[in-house]
C-alpha cells in the first residue's frame, strides 16, 4: 500500500496518494460512547448497590475504544525515505466487541492466518452452539466447566461426523479450531462456541 506522494523525480499526472489518518471521533459510535458513557455506567450501578451490574471487560472496552484511533492518546510518526514524506499514525485499542476498526483488522488477520497455517487442504464446516441461558451465568465465571462442555460438544460433534461418513476409517481423524464469544450485540452475556472443523478421512496403514 503506498502510504507517500508520488516520487518527486517522476513526472506523471496521476494522481497522489497520500495517507488519511481515519476520524473514529466523527462516528456516531464514537459519539455516543462518547457523551453517554459515564452516565450509563452511574445509573446502571446506582439502579444494582449490592453487585457489580457491569463487567470488567464491558467497562475496559468502551474506555479502551474512547483512545483508538485519537492522536492525544498516542501515536506513531512515520517517514517514507522515497519522497521524504512523513506522517501520524495513532494507536489503535486492539480490543473485542467495540471497535469496528480493531475487529476488522483482528478478523482478517486470524482468517488469513487459519487458511494460510493451520486449516488443511480438507472440507471446513462451521459449528456454532448457543447454550441455555441459565447455564452462561457458571460458565463465564467457570473456565474448567466451560471447557469440560467443549469438549462434550466436540464429542458428540466427531460421532455425528463419523454416522455421517460410513466409509470412513476407524482411524481417521478430525480437528478443529474454537473460539468461545461471550457477549452478544448489546454486550450481554452470550456465551456461544464457534468452531471450525475438519473431517480428515485420510489415514496410515
Amino acid at each position: 500500500m503506498s502510504a507517500c506522494k508520488t516520487p518527486r523525480s517522476q513526472k506523471t499526472t496521476a494522481v497522489t496518494h497520500v495517507y488519511q489518518r481515519r476520524q473514529p471521533e466523527r462516528t456516531a459510535a464514537y459519539q455516543i460512547v462518547q457523551h453517554h458513557l459515564e452516565t450509563w455506567l452511574s445509573t446502571t450501578r446506582e439502579a444494582h448497590p449490592d453487585e457489580n451490574p457491569i463487567a470488567y471487560y464491558v467497562e475496559h472496552d468502551l474506555r479502551k475504544f474512547l483512545q483508538c484511533g485519537i492522536l492525544a492518546y498516542g501515536f506513531a510518526r512515520v517517514r517514507c525515505e522515497t519522497c521524504d514524506e512523513d506522517f501520524l499514525v495513532a494507536y489503535s485499542c486492539k480490543g473485542r466487541g467495540i471497535c469496528s476498526s480493531c475487529n476488522s483488522k483482528r478478523m482478517f488477520e486470524t482468517a488469513a492466518h487459519l487458511v494460510e497455517h493451520r486449516f488443511p487442504q480438507v472440507p471446513v464446516r462451521q459449528w456454532v452452539m448457543t447454550l441455555p441461558k441459565r447455564l452462561r451465568y457458571f460458565l463465564l465465571r467457570d473456565s474448567p466447566l466451560t471447557g469440560r462442555v467443549l469438549q462434550i460438544s466436540l464429542r458428540v460433534i466427531e460421532r455425528t461426523l463419523r454416522e455421517h461418513c460410513p466409509d470412513a476409517p476407524l482411524t481417521a481423524k478430525y480437528g478443529g479450531i474454537t473460539y468461545i464469544h461471550r457477549f452478544g450485540s448489546t454486550l450481554n452475556a452470550h456465551l456461544k462456541e464457534r468452531q471450525g472443523l475438519w473431517f480428515k478421512l485420510s489415514f496410515r496403514q
